[in-house]
């Protein structure tokens, strides 16, 4: 199975590798420098489920080659236009992108430029970082990697995927046939999650603890969760009883990445989840208060970063 991964990063790197440790023939798109680093000192992935340096092949963005089973598209949102052109090339009539994004506003980009039948549901689970030295991090035990098929068929292409990851060392990879509903899931779960943590700039636990803090979070949860309802996709009881409790926790220190990266005055995938989700609040009829006021607190922030106007000068990058 040839496997085209974007970018050689946390995410990329980390499902790459392991993907090639089961026997994908993996090539990785990346820049000079990433490429460079790859070659001189291999992709080294330090885990809990076993350290590996691997002899990694790259491609230059120029050259991308062709006759790929997957492009596995591990972006940030705001970077997804120059990725959608980086990936063109190597598209073939027989390749999936498999896209594991937050939110689902990438969807519909994805569709305008391969086709919907191309263009699988994904979402990944999992805390890793990309340390200095180019060593891919993973940080905790999450490892799952979930993608199927939109129209909820299990698909030749999907379970060929699916086995191929059963044989890597460090993930869990599942085929599903509700891959929609599991990205709402994920997107109620992340929404609830960014509108607490950005907007109140605080921990889960630490706005549990805060007074009002639970009653604040579980509102929120019901809103998006009543927006996917409203969008055909209403998630399981099962599901909103654990994360519940996950905002609930007192001593919870959960923090979202968009949080991360405000504080470090990075970018920040505003439009692509805020946004999308008060878009969604407004045409369903769910209340939007807050969410239009979480949309307007990053979208301040952005002009202030822009700015260069953030405490002790970052921003701009």
């Amino acid at each position: 199975m040839r496997i085209l991964v974007l970018g050689a990063g946390a995410l990329g790197g980390y499902f790459g590798g392991r993907l090639q440790q089961a026997g994908a023939d993996i090539r990785f798109l990346v820049r000079p420098r990433r490429a460079a680093q790859l070659a001189e000192r291999g992709l080294a992935i330090e885990s809990p489920f076993g350290n590996a340096t691997l002899p990694v092949a790259t491609v230059p963005a120029e050259a991308p080659g062709r006759g790929y089973d997957f492009i596995l598209l591990t972006c940030k949102a705001y970077d997804l236009t120059a990725a959608i052109e980086a990936i063109r090339p190597a598209i073939g009539p027989g390749t999936a992108v498999l896209p594991v994004l937050n939110g689902l506003s990438h969807l519909e980009a994805l569709d305008a430029a391969f086709g919907r039948q191309a263009v699988l549901g994904g979402l990944a689970k999992i805390q890793a970082t990309l340390a200095p030295d180019g060593t891919v991090r993973q940080l905790n035990d999450w490892r799952w990697l979930t993608f199927g098929e939109r129209d909820g068929r299990l698909s030749p292409r999907v379970e060929a995927l699916a086995a191929l990851a059963a044989k890597a060392p460090g993930l869990v990879a599942e085929a599903v046939p509700d891959i929609l509903l599991r990205m709402w899931e994920k997107l109620v779960h992340l929404g609830t999650s960014v509108i607490g943590t950005v907007l109140l700039r605080a921990s889960t636990g630490e706005i549990a603890r805060a007074p009002g803090g639970v009653e604040f979070m579980a509102r929120v949860l019901a809103r998006n969760a009543a927006i996917a309802a409203a969008e055909g996709q209403p998630v399981r009881q099962s599901f909103l009883e654990d994360i519940g409790r996950v905002f609930a926790d007192p001593e919870g220190g959960y923090t979202t990445s968009m949080l991360r990266d405000l504080e470090a005055g990075g970018r920040i995938e505003a439009d692509h989840i805020l946004g999308f989700l008060l878009q969604a609040a407004q045409r369903t009829g769910v209340p939007s208060e807050i969410h239009e006021a979480a949309l307007l607190h990053a979208k301040a922030y952005e002009q202030r970063r822009d700015a260069g106007r953030l405490p002790g000068g970052a921003g701009q990058g």
